[in-house]
């Protein structure tokens, strides 16, 4: 994903990134933003139900989270990164 070598607006994206007890697909540590692509598994109510905690636990530590589906970044890439832009403006 265009998130690598800061082809994104000159951000830092780390990937696989250790936050807590997690491990993120994406995350900007400067700004406080992670990334997550998520695949049809996460569609499921029990995997819903983990995302929501998992989710809830990273906001208490300050972080915005963006959840996007693996089709969808397949399928929409500019339309993806325009959405981060966003958030990231």
């Amino acid at each position: 994903m265009k998130l690598r070598n800061r082809q994104l607006e000159g951000m830092k994206f780390r990937r696989q990134q250790p936050i807590g007890p997690y491990i993120v697909d994406f995350a900007s540590l400067q700004r406080g933003l992670i990334i997550e692509i998520d695949g049809g598994q996460h569609n499921e109510e029990r995997t819903k139900e983990r995302d929501e905690e998992r989710t809830k636990r990273l906001e208490q530590r300050g972080y915005r989270i963006m959840r996007f589906w693996n089709n969808e970044v397949l399928t929409n890439l500019e339309g993806v990164l325009e959405r981060i832009r966003e958030t990231l403006g």
